[in-house]
């Protein structure tokens, strides 16, 4: 997000500092690459695929998490006849199972975990071609610049008129009106 912000505010600050840039009109245009993936056919069966991987994972977080409660309960229940030691040596199991559930859900969905190097795996293919086509019809229909307003782009406004997702969807082949679905 802060690089797509630094990058629309490089070329703004490039186009009105050069003097050319006056003297003549850019021309820029935007996507939505998450528009684009969801019409690609591919893009439902790995959605299906980061679904089932994703499930048993959130399954066995799942079991992690009762075994904890179960643990903090029957710890609440009996924590009055626990001695001290007992008590810290309970409460340090307790800890010791939350802190292995935490390291299993960073490493399955934390940011560099399993889930996401799996999905930039599974979707780079697919964003590849879509920045394939999105180079050829800028080059087609001149544009000097093409964002992508795709999550959370820092573009505020973009007249439909430069939307060039059904250009970029016809270049690829896929009709503009299909739906994956």
């Amino acid at each position: 997000m802060r690089r797509t912000a630094c990058i629309v505010l490089a070329v703004m600050l490039a186009a009105l500092a050069a003097p050319e840039a006056q003297a003549q009109e850019q021309k820029i245009g935007y996507v939505n690459t998450d528009q684009l993936l969801e019409k690609l056919p591919d893009y439902e069966g790995i959605r299906e695929q980061l679904q089932l991987l994703a499930a048993d994972w959130k399954k066995e977080l799942a079991s992690k998490e009762n075994e904890i409660d179960r643990l903090r309960a029957q710890f609440q229940q009996r924590e009055i006849l626990f001695s001290d030691s007992v008590r810290i040596q309970r409460q340090g199991e307790i800890e010791a199972l939350v802190q292995e559930r935490q390291r299993y859900m960073e490493q399955h969905f934390g940011p560099d975990g399993d889930y996401f190097q799996r999905q930039q795996e599974l979707l780079k293919p697919l964003q590849q071609r879509i920045m394939e086509a999105v180079g050829v019809v800028a080059q087609r229909q001149e544009f000097d610049f093409v964002f992508d307003r795709a999550r959370q782009s820092s573009m505020l406004f973009g007249g439909e008129e430069w939307n060039l997702n059904e250009a970029v969807l016809r270049q690829m082949g896929i009709s503009p009106d299909e739906t994956s679905n």
